[in-house]
């Protein structure tokens, strides 16, 4: 009779190659874990993106292409960065992010929040944020469209 033990181990070994393998995907577990573990909440609400925009304690980057800016507007105070340049835009060097965007380049201790019309963009440039070592990057998940609605009905509210 074999021991279960060594039953496991086997099927271990049949499925990821190696005993290197299975070591290997143990140790990458793990630290992805621990990028999740460490980052900060990734979603934002609308009450603490409003709050944390009127203190200016955070970059809001807004990754909807230039024209979706022009054609519906966009929330005060972001700087727009389309998805596409999200990547490169956070590995630029500081003067070439300011000639660019006309901005600061941010650095990879301050607090970022991506947005664009409901969230999944944002998600998408969030991911790449925290892959470049933003630790502090969350999302605006109710985006343009959540934004939008809660400026009308609080306009609406002060007439």
């Amino acid at each position: 009779m074999v021991p279960l033990r060594l039953l496991l181990w086997s099927a271990r070994w049949a499925i990821l190659g190696s005993a290197d393998s299975a070591l290997w995907g143990v140790k990458s577990i793990k630290g992805s874990c621990h990028n999740f573990c460490t980052a900060v909440s990734e979603d934002v609400t609308y009450e603490e993106l409003k709050n944390r925009l009127n203190s200016k304690s955070i970059m809001l980057i807004d990754v909807r292409e230039k024209w979706e800016i022009l054609e519906y507007g966009k929330i005060p105070g972001s700087v727009n960065i389309p998805l596409a340049e999200v990547s490169e835009a956070l590995q630029m060097n500081p003067k070439a992010f300011h000639e660019k965007y006309n901005e600061a380049k941010p650095s990879r201790s301050d607090r970022l929040v991506f947005s664009c019309v409901a969230g999944v963009r944002s998600k998408k440039a969030l991911d790449t944020a925290i892959s470049l070592g933003f630790s502090s990057a969350q999302h605006y998940a109710g985006g343009w469209k959540e934004w939008a609605t809660y400026e009308c009905s609080e306009k609406k509210e002060i007439n």
